[in-house]
């Protein structure tokens, strides 16, 4: 067969001239992520760090307003008590992130809300001991003090986890070909969140997609300056852009005849944050009263901590890729996940509503900037803390239309989910046993949560019905994340299947994270994770 294609080629003339050797060779494994303009360590100089710490805390903004926005008037609250809440999640968020930065696994990682909590605590908004209350105000305050509980307590499942080094033991069996559905799916699995989001209002939406993508990818390629502006400050330059048009849309009377909904998510002026946040607050521990327990309630905020848990640790290993930091020791990210346990327990003290995780969209800003200097990202909290504090300042910015958030998702999402990918460079992809725990792994953790989200649609509750309301939120929040079904799936399988055979360790790629495996065996592992001030000489990593 080969002869005679062979023939047919010099049958027509003039042949192809044979590839050079080195042009078959395939790409090199890269450890660390090369064309990084400021690796972890690096920092910009200051006035450029400090615009990219802006764009970080415009990116962070979408997770801390949507949130709150939904569950604030499920709560019987109104729009001063939704600025507020917001003021409150920004206000911890700096904090967790400076932690998470100083202390935890000092990567630049934003720590901020979760949407994996919300279910939780929608369960305790629906909680019967709170319907009789007349007064929303009064019942607002009561259906805080029982979420402040239920993260207080759901908060020691991570720290528990993290500073005993039990997630660092789970970790050392992560291998490259677990951790990629684990972490395309910490990126991918959130495509509701996008183009969904855009499609709300596409007039403004799709705008902000196109302009974000002309400015990252298409005017640095045409211009060819040596000077990284367009693509580096993308975010900026083209929500100043959409949102000053979508803002000529709103005065010029677009909307005025339009439907509520379309208002909503279209109008400049809706978002009820300006005119409800005060000039100067700055939050603090138990404003909204004494938490509250509740066992089942907090059973319910320990699964969603645990999915957080899962979910961070793909979005962690993502953001060391982004930085290009060498693969994380499983004791640098157990201490991390025990900071980020801090960073609950500090959600259910000063009452945010919603506990903490990695923020996926930042860690996305990661790439499309190619900065992933530790300095900027404490720079955003230093941003997050002081708009907090200054509350009508910050609502303006908080007050940006959901479908230009949305559309930046849609970039974001896809850098994480692509850095995911990225892993398999280490994996024998011709070895069918990796086909099979890819393939199975991704697909479950699509088509599951798929299931679990359908039915609730539909009935109005999750497949698992039972009488016990805790249970149920336990099983459903689990089998809802795509992340988590997916890396449970692919981690079980990677472990138990062929384990022993010789060729096994090589298809899955632990080879090449072997050196990472204790936190002393390769010398960049203290460059970038060990702890500042000498801390590292009282507090030791393994």
């Amino acid at each position: 067969m080969a002869g005679a294609g062979g023939g047919g080629g010099g049958g027509g003339g003039g042949a192809a001239p044979a590839p050079k050797q080195d042009e078959l060779v395939p790409h090199p494994v890269r450890e660390q992520l090369p064309n990084i303009s400021y690796c972890i360590t690096s920092p910009p100089p200051l006035p450029e760090a400090i615009l990219l710490g802006f764009q970080h805390y415009l990116v962070m903004l979408g997770t801390t307003v949507i949130i709150p926005t939904a569950l604030v008037p499920q709560m019987g609250g109104g729009n001063e008590e939704k600025a507020r809440v917001i003021q409150t999640l920004l206000f911890v968020a700096g904090i967790n992130t400076l932690l998470q930065t100083f202390f935890g696994t000092r990567l630049p990682a934003v720590i901020g809300g979760s949407y994996t909590f919300v279910v939780p605590t929608i369960s305790i908004i629906l909680a019967g001991r709170y319907s009789n209350i007349a007064d929303p105000h009064e019942k607002f305050k009561r259906i805080m003090r029982g979420t402040q509980g239920a993260l207080i307590v759901a908060s020691t499942l991570q720290i528990i986890l993290g500073f005993s080094g039990l997630w660092r033991n789970v970790a050392r069996y992560l291998s490259p070909l677990s951790a990629v559905p684990l972490v395309a799916l910490a990126g991918f699995g959130l495509y509701e969140l996008g183009f969904p989001g855009v499609a709300k209002c596409i007039e403004i939406g799709l705008p902000q997609l196109i302009i974000l993508i002309i400015f990252s990818q298409y005017i640095p390629q045409a211009i060819h300056s040596r000077k990284l502006v367009f693509d580096r400050f993308a975010v900026i330059f083209s929500v100043a852009i959409v949102w000053l048009y979508a803002f000529i849309l709103t005065v010029g009377g677009a909307y005025r005849n339009a439907a509520p909904k379309t208002q909503q998510h279209c109008r400049t002026d809706r978002s009820g944050l300006v005119g409800g946040a005060p000039w100067i607050r700055i939050p603090y521990p138990f404003q909204w009263g004494t938490p509250t327990f509740d066992a089942g309630e907090a059973f319910a905020m320990m699964a969603a901590s645990f999915v957080a848990l899962v979910e961070s640790t793909g979005t962690f290993i993502a953001i060391a890729r982004y930085a290009s930091a060498t693969p994380l020791p499983p004791s640098i990210l157990s201490r991390g996940v025990g900071w980020q346990g801090i960073g609950i327990l500090l959600d259910g003290l000063f009452g945010t509503a919603n506990g903490s995780t990695v923020s996926v969209e930042n860690a996305g800003l990661l790439g499309l900037t190619r900065v992933g200097s530790r300095r900027v990202v404490q720079i955003s909290a230093g941003f997050m803390i002081f708009f907090s504090i200054l509350g009508k300042f910050g609502a303006v910015f908080a007050s940006i239309p959901g479908p230009i958030i949305a559309a930046l998702y849609c970039l974001f999402f896809a850098y994480v989910g692509a850095v995911g990918l990225s892993f398999l460079q280490f994996c024998n992809l011709n070895s069918f046993r990796t086909k099979f725990i890819l393939g199975f792994s991704v697909f479950m953790g699509l088509s599951v949560p798929q299931y679990f989200n359908e039915y609730t649609l539909v009935a109005g509750y999750g497949p698992v019905h039972t009488g016990a309301r805790w249970f149920n939120d336990i099983i459903n929040v689990i089998f809802s994340s795509e992340a988590f079904v997916a890396g449970l799936v692919a981690y079980f399988l990677d472990n138990t299947l062929q384990r022993h055979e010789s060729a096994t360790r090589k298809d899955s790629g632990r080879h090449f994270w072997q050196r990472y495996r204790s936190f002393g065996t390769d010398p960049r592992s203290e460059e970038f994770y060990s702890l500042p001030f000498n801390l590292h000489k009282f507090f030791p990593s393994v």
